[in-house]
């Protein structure tokens, strides 16, 4: 399929091929909507093994960028960027100021953040040539994705058990990074029961210590007894291999694209398992850094409030699922796509 007819199929406004011989920098920018605002993804960096793999993967970003802000209820569309390179060895300030000054060729259609292999002294380096960046005065991100993780978890366990609390339930918690350790932290001190495991050793002895978790092998994690299943590392971990051996009742962590494909999304429903859709129930990092875009710069008790709303954000999609007789998936998508159009037609009757 033509690049122009796959923009056309999925509602893509504007792909951007950055070059820049001096500096190395090659780099592309998808801007795939901007009904709502301007659009706003991180900037990731990744050798990929070719062009055509950088470009699957921007405009699949950038998509799910643009459903995970109108969910999110921000007034703001979705994009993504990638820097094909290495991050530990082709990083340099030519290379981000170069890449700033194409952000800033857009003018304000797209506003970049730290990602995958890029950090905030990476994004210093971009605003020196643009304003269109954000994530540079505001703390890891990654405790706010967290909480409001664990919100979502307790919207989902309401529907499950009629309750919100997670007191004496047990969590699988896959990936013990900086997000998965701040959930357990929420999730010990609500008196939550966790199973555990990461691959470092060290992440894994962290949260047995401090938190009485039971750790179990990496391969083990499906397979725990468990009532919630929370992916916090690695996509596509739900998947043929994985599903059989799932004993949980929800399926509710920060990790991006938790289903290896859609269809594995429909044999949750089959099998009775409550799936929180990734892109609902992490957005509380994007939420956060969105937040600086507000007049008098970023407020973290403001940004928390806002992350609250992932409670209610769940609470509708499960509604949309058990309305419409459809995975929660496909429901998360409407509520996503439902915002984008409406706020959409808004615009077009308030044109002159």
């Amino acid at each position: 399929m033509g690049i122009f007819k796959k923009m056309e199929q999925h509602g893509y406004e504007q792909l951007v091929f950055c070059h820049d011989p001096a500096s190395g920098l090659k780099a592309i920018i998808c801007i795939h909507d901007t009904t709502l605002g301007p659009a706003l993804g991180g900037t990731r960096m990744w050798q990929y093994e070719c062009e055509e793999d950088a470009i699957t993967d921007v405009v699949r970003l950038a998509r799910g960028m643009s459903y995970k802000n109108a969910a999110a209820g921000l007034n703001i569309g979705g994009g993504k960027a990638v820097i094909i390179g290495n991050s530990k060895t082709d990083k340099s300030e030519a290379l981000f100021r170069a890449f700033g000054r194409f952000v800033q060729s857009l003018n304000g259609r797209y506003i970049t953040s730290e990602d995958v292999g890029t950090a905030v002294e990476d994004m210093d380096y971009i605003h020196m040539e643009t304003s269109h960046v954000v994530g540079r005065g505001v703390a890891d991100p990654s405790p706010v994705t967290a909480y409001g993780t664990w919100k979502g978890m307790k919207a989902c366990a309401a529907e499950v058990w009629g309750t919100g609390s997670l007191q004496g339930k047990t969590v699988a918690v896959q990936g013990l990074g900086h997000v998965g350790y701040t959930l357990c932290k929420h999730l010990h001190e609500e008196g939550a029961n966790l199973v555990v495991t990461d691959i470092s050793e060290e992440n894994i002895s962290r949260i047995v210590a401090e938190f009485g978790a039971r750790a179990v092998r990496p391969h083990e994690i499906y397979g725990a007894d468990c009532d919630i299943f929370a992916p916090c590392a690695l996509g596509a971990v739900i998947n043929d291999e994985t599903l059989p051996r799932l004993k949980c009742r929800i399926i509710a962590g920060a990790a991006n694209n938790q289903l290896k494909e859609m269809r594995h999304g429909d044999i949750l429903q089959d099998k009775g398992i409550l799936y929180a859709p990734d892109f609902i129930i992490n957005a509380g990092g994007v939420i956060n850094v969105a937040d600086e875009l507000q007049q008098g710069g970023y407020n973290h008790d403001r940004a928390l409030k806002k992350v609250d709303g992932i409670y209610n954000n769940i609470e509708q999609v499960i509604a949309i699922s058990k309305r419409e007789g459809i995975p929660t998936y496909k429901a998360a998508d409407i509520l996503a796509e439902t915002r984008i159009a409406l706020i959409g037609k808004v615009k077009k009757t308030l044109l002159p």
